[in-house]
């Protein structure tokens, strides 16, 4: 019965299984954040809340620390987190190098919003995710707030979403990546933002700094050609993995 249900879904484009690490992003992720006993999630790039809703779905009960800088997708983020007491929501703030002010591009879809400039690249693969507008924002190296939300013998990891910017945001968080035990970090495979780093530059940068490729994950397609265009990379501190094998 069962191989019956499985080919008559198959036929119309679905898969019927049960899911776990092996076969489910979200089940691979709640794994790492299991094995390495995270108590505090720094979601950097929160937009509307599609990640932390995300993780609590799986039954991650840390701390969930958000930073947006758009400030309509913040305001939806603080109504879906309001009644979630361990799920802080920072003031409207880029994460970056730097101490200051800045301008983000506000795309269509939302998502695709960036400080950088969008490439043809990007705007082919998704029409929607063109810019309507940009806004002046706060921006803060992480280091700069790290202190406010972790103590000492907090296990920290770090979701970094920044749309081409995930290079700046390292740059400005040297100290907080010393302190976290693992991250997930947005790569792209092709130029899709001015002057963004790819991802073997991000890659060699992060094993530089004591972190261990873990696994990658499906991000970005472009739905003409199914070109993998921006993956999802979970990275493990070295010296922890002899501890989790």
């Amino acid at each position: 019965m069962k191989k019956i249900i499985r080919k008559w879904l198959k036929k119309f484009g679905f898969e019927l299984f049960k899911a776990n690490a092996t076969n489910s992003s979200l089940h691979q992720l709640k794994e790492i954040l299991d094995l390495l006993s995270i108590g505090v999630v720094f979601d950097i790039g929160a937009n509307e809340g599609q990640f932390a809703n995300e993780i609590r779905d799986i039954g991650f009960k840390g701390k969930i620390v958000s930073f947006e800088p758009l400030s309509s997708a913040r305001q939806k983020l603080l109504k879906v987190s309001n009644k979630d007491n361990k799920w802080i929501i920072h003031n409207q703030l880029a994460i970056g190098n730097y101490d200051g002010e800045i301008e983000i591009n506000i795309s269509g879809n939302s998502v695709s919003s960036s400080i950088l400039p969008m490439l043809d690249s990007h705007k082919f693969a998704a029409v929607e995710s063109s810019y309507v507008g940009s806004e002046i924002v706060p921006i803060s190296k992480l280091d700069t707030l790290i202190n406010q939300y972790i103590e000492v013998n907090s296990n920290l990891f770090l979701k970094i979403d920044t749309q081409g910017y995930e290079w700046q945001v390292i740059e400005g968080a040297p100290e907080s990546l010393k302190r976290a035990r693992g991250l997930i970090c947005e790569l792209s495979l092709v130029p899709l933002y001015s002057g963004q780093k790819l991802w073997r530059e991000i890659l060699d940068f992060l094993e530089m700094e004591g972190f261990s490729l873990w696994a990658i994950q499906k991000g970005f397609t472009d739905p003409r050609t199914g070109q993998s265009l921006q993956i999802d990379a979970i990275f493990v501190k070295k010296d922890l993995i002899s501890h989790l094998i």
